[in-house]
């Protein structure tokens, strides 16, 4: 199952589309902290390490963060822990990870959701913070998911949702498809930087619905398979192996 339809404006096929995510994230991610930041109002940082805190992340436990991008999930994850050398970070995108590895002592890893090369049953909590869209097969990336976590081992994604309600969508559709893309390209002189963002708002606004993530995990063998949701646009899906 893909997260979203081929978006025909940026790649004609299922298969262009890693390159083309990799290439975008690649061109963007010397911005990507300072644009995440500020789009964000500066909440970012405190949200991943709440909501890691209620999901049960504690110290001893071995982390994989999937699709970590600059490392803004894990620095937080690490916090935690009190250490980064039980966190492992993979993501498809050099960009991104040459970023990750100025901030965090940890393992890194380039590899895709879809294809980790990791051996199973090797960690107790797996992250995934605003990337499941960018995923090429959800039911493949949950396989693995399921593969590489310990029995008992719990995963989280973080995703951002449309909202139902009209007015709320509307508010939403209205920051990141013009405002916030506007902003990142004033702020940081860069069309990649506006690009990324464009992009962010193009596959959350095509999304599947929450209900049909949570049957992905489900069939793969997950179980306690739930969505919390917080501010109205942010989805936490959580379940346990």
């Amino acid at each position: 199952m893909r997260p979203h339809p081929i978006i025909k404006t940026r790649f004609q096929s299922e298969a262009q589309k890693a390159d083309f995510v990799n290439q975008l994230f690649d061109r963007g991610a010397q911005y990507y902290d300072g644009v995440v930041s500020w789009g964000f109002l500066g909440t970012g940082s405190a949200y991943r390490r709440w909501a890691l805190r209620r999901h049960g992340l504690r110290a001893g436990q071995q982390l994989l963060d999937v699709g970590c991008g600059t490392g803004l999930v894990a620095l937080e994850a690490a916090r935690i822990l009190g250490t980064a050398e039980n966190i492992t970070c993979l993501d498809p995108s050099a960009g991104m990870l040459s970023v990750a590895k100025l901030k965090l002592n940890a393992r890194f890893l380039q590899g895709r959701a879809e294809e980790i090369p990791l051996p199973e049953g090797s960690f107790d909590f797996l992250t995934m913070g605003y990337a499941l869209r960018h995923v090429t097969s959800l039911d493949q990336a949950f396989h693995e998911y399921h593969r590489v976590l310990a029995p008992g081992g719990k995963v989280l994604l973080l995703e951002i949702t449309k909202p139902s309600n009209r007015v709320g969508a509307t508010v939403l559709k209205l920051y990141f498809k013009s405002l916030y893309p506007w902003l990142a390209r004033m702020f940081t002189g860069s069309e990649a930087a506006r690009d990324l963002v464009k992009y962010y708002w193009e596959t959350i606004e095509a999304c599947i619905r929450p209900e049909l993530i949570l049957d992905a995990l489900n069939r793969v063998g997950f179980r306690q398979v739930k969505r919390d949701s917080c501010f109205g646009m942010v989805s936490e899906y959580s379940a346990v192996k």
